[in-house]
């Protein structure tokens, strides 16, 4: 009805309907939104209407309402509203919802697996997982052991394999942790795995790690020899897969696997792996057409071999040399390649001194123990390549007991009871190793070299000396290391180019700190000028500037100065250009009067008498000579004086008469009898030695006073008055003996 009314109402002329108040804010809040005042269908107007009013309110509530509304003013009366629809969904295509079902029943419990089947499914697993690993899935390492954990059947091709993935880590760990130091601990630990089973997977970690790092080659070369003592098999196959290995690279024209295979072979004939005869086949093969490549390689090869063959087999080594002796005169080969087989000549002829056969520390090996395999070149070779791959072992278990027998022969391990008793003899034997082992010292010097690094590193990355001297008092060094970072101080000053002032600054900040470091320094110039020969004029004058800088500045003693002797027998080239550089830099530091007066010190005296002799006069000379040169002749103005006032040497007393002219006892005669010796000895004869050089006198006379020929004269001119002399005198007065020493001319005398 009351929607008959309302579609009634709506279509009436609009001046017909009542006029409308405007709603109340209640009404308004009730009221719809401006678009559900448009006009809709009956069905949509049904839809959208609000729903039916709730009539059970309370009563308090109504009656308020009533108050209220009688309190207000008269209002119109409200307009009919039509009954509010049924509600409905608004989202037609959502299915209306279901009464809940009862929750279902839980599965039943799946039966207990055995533990076969908890091990066919860990197979399986495990399988699995290993398939997508193998596609370079990656698989978390925990997951991974834990289902190696549950795989304990060592039948199993599961658990063999798990074996063979740990021998292989293991192998290629200990083949790529080798090196000098710790060869002969890693041989026991390699021994300690199943070298027969896993002997493919060793060769092939060997020459992929000696391919890698050819500087290595004798180490593994030395390891391979150590294994082939005590299993034959895998020296052998190693040999063979080398030879394989080098056909393949000759034939590929391959240079660097053929550079590296034939080192690897030179230094297996080195330790007797293989026979020589083998270098000699790859030496002729190479040889045979010569290119560059193929020369190059038979140099290297035979600079590693050489020295074998020199004194195992002479006769090989003689035709290989004479082979590239036509090479190098006939053959058409590149400049670079004559030089080197130039090259390899001179080392033959310095008889391989840097390519000995073994070196010492890894001549490991007896001779008698060496097992040497006879491979040709040519030999039909299996290389068994299925030994670098997994395959299932039924007898695994019986082949790693004979292994563990073997390994406990190879490695000298007894059985328990032998441990037991010789338990009480190794404690006192691990005790004294204990007390040994408190003395070992590091003799490959690796922490003095890191520590001089360090040093010279924080001088190099400073800005300045105070910086530098502040991070270098920082580095706490060993005990009685301290000389080593004076050292490297002077080391590095003396690597300059030219003097840097940084380092002499960077001194005086040390030598300045205590007395320690002061004595240091003293110590250092004192090692330094002994050792100064050895060093090149450039660093020579890096360090005498050094030195000088620590003196003028008084950072150093000036009795260090007393190492120093200048004379002609206590130094050399060296030591004097570093006296004349360290006082020409003092006198620029300090001024020529604090020089002097510095060096005219008393209390000094006696640390200079090395530096201004006063001992004999042949030094005395040398010493002012020497300063004179270098243009500080001021320095020797006391030892001129102290020269000039010596008393001059004494000429030697002549022989006595009766010692010189002594008449010889004459013999008597055989039938006659000896005179009587009574009465006065006779007058002795009147000597005429003087008479007799009359005519040299007169032959050196005559040259004198004529005028000097154009040619050489036999005696200088102006020695004709001293001869002329002297011989007046021995004619005039003949006890004077000949002959005398004759005064030589002023300009003839040696400078003093």
């Amino acid at each position: 009805m009351a929607s008959a009314d309302t579609e009634a109402l709506s279509r009436a002329p609009l001046h017909d309907r009542a006029p409308s108040r405007s709603p109340s804010p209640i009404d308004r809040r009730r009221s719809s939104s401006p678009r559900r005042g448009r006009s809709f269908s009956r069905d949509s107007r049904e839809m959208m209407s609000p729903p039916p009013r709730d009539r059970s309110r309370s009563p308090s509530r109504d009656r308020d309402h009533d108050r209220d509304r009688d309190q207000s003013p008269a209002r119109s009366p409200p307009r009919r509203r039509s009954p509010p629809p049924a509600r409905r969904d608004v989202d037609r295509y959502r299915p209306a919802k279901k009464e809940r079902s009862p929750p279902p029943a839980p599965p039943p419990a799946p039966p207990a697996k055995t533990e076969e089947e908890k091990l066919a499914d860990a197979r399986a697993e495990y399988q699995k997982l290993l398939n997508l690993r193998s596609q370079g899935v990656y698989l978390p390492p925990q997951k991974l052991r834990a289902l190696q954990a549950a795989i304990t059947d060592k039948s199993t091709p599961e658990y063999q394999r798990m074996a063979w993935d740990a021998l292989k880590k293991s192998i290629n760990g200990l083949v790529n942790k080798v090196n000098t130091g710790n060869i002969k601990f890693v041989v026991p630990e390699l021994f300690g795995e199943n070298l027969i089973r896993g002997r493919g997977l060793f060769c092939q970690s060997l020459l992929k790690a000696q391919h890698a790092s050819l500087p290595f080659t004798p180490i593994y070369a030395c390891l391979a020899a150590i294994c082939n003592t005590k299993l034959p098999q895998v020296g052998e196959l190693l040999v063979k897969r080398l030879i394989m290995r080098f056909r393949k690279a000759f034939k590929r024209n391959d240079k660097a696997v053929c550079l590296s295979s034939t080192m690897f072979i030179a230094h297996l004939v080195n330790n007797q792996v293989v026979h020589e005869m083998l270098a000699a086949q790859i030496l002729l093969l190479l040889l045979q057409k010569p290119t560059d490549d193929s020369v190059e390689i038979a140099v290297g090869f035979m600079r590693e071999v050489g020295l074998f063959l020199e004194e195992m087999s002479p006769a090989i080594a003689h035709a290989v040399f004479d082979q590239f002796r036509n090479i190098l005169h006939e053959a058409d080969i590149d400049r670079r390649t004559q030089y080197m087989i130039e090259v390899l000549f001179q080392v033959r002829k310095d008889k391989y001194k840097d390519n000995p056969v073994i070196k010492e520390e890894l001549d490991l090996v007896e001779e008698e123990d060496q097992i040497t395999h006879r491979i040709g070149l040519d030999d039909d070779i299996n290389t068994q390549d299925g030994l670098n791959v997994f395959k299932y072992d039924p007898d695994w278990e019986a082949n790693e007991e004979e292994y563990k027998r073997l390994k406990a022969e190879i490695l000298g391990e007894g059985s328990d009871e032998e441990d037991e008793e010789e338990e009480s003899e190794s404690e006192s034997e691990e005790e004294d190793e204990e007390q040994k082992a408190m003395e070992i010292k590091d003799q490959s010097n690796a922490d003095l070299v890191n520590l001089r690094r360090t040093i010279y590193l924080t001088i190099q990355s400073s800005a300045d000396p105070e910086e530098a001297a502040h991070k270098l008092m920082k580095l706490r060094l060993p005990a009685g290391q301290e000389p080593e970072l004076v050292s490297m101080i002077v080391e590095s000053c003396a690597q300059e180019k030219v003097y840097v002032k940084f380092m002499g600054l960077l001194g005086e900040r040390f030598a300045r700190l205590n007395r320690m470091w002061m004595d240091l320094f003293e110590e250092s110039f004192m090692k330094y000028y002994s050792t100064i020969h050895r060093y090149e004029t450039n660093k020579l004058r890096n360090i005498a500037r050094f030195f000088s800088h620590l003196l003028s500045f008084d950072s150093i003693g000036w009795h260090v100065l007393s190492v120093i002797h200048l004379n002609e027998e206590e130094t050399t080239s060296a030591s004097r250009v570093f006296i004349k550089i360290l006082f020409e830099d003092l006198q620029e530091n300090m001024g020529t009067a604090k020089l002097k007066a510095r060096l005219s010190d008393e209390a000094l005296q006696p640390s200079l008498q090395g530096i201004f002799p006063h001992d004999t006069p042949r030094n005395i000379r040398f010493a002012i000579n020497y300063f004179t040169a270098i243009k500080m002749g001021y320095l020797t103005d006391e030892m001129r004086t102290f020269l000039a006032n010596m008393p001059k040497p004494t000429l030697p007393a002549p022989p006595a008469e009766s010692d010189s002219e002594s008449p010889r006892p004459q013999q008597p005669k055989p039938h006659a009898k000896p005179e009587p010796k009574s009465g006065p000895s006779p007058e002795p004869r009147p000597k005429l030695h003087a008479l007799a050089v009359a005519p040299l006198a007169v032959a050196f006379a005559l040259p004198a006073v004529s005028p000097p020929p154009r040619g050489p004269s036999p005696l200088p001119f102006p020695l004709a008055q001293p001869v002329l002399l002297a011989l007046a005198v021995a004619f005039f007065n003949p006890a004077l003996p000949l002959p005398l020493p004759l005064p030589l001319p002023r300009r003839h005398r040696r400078v003093r």
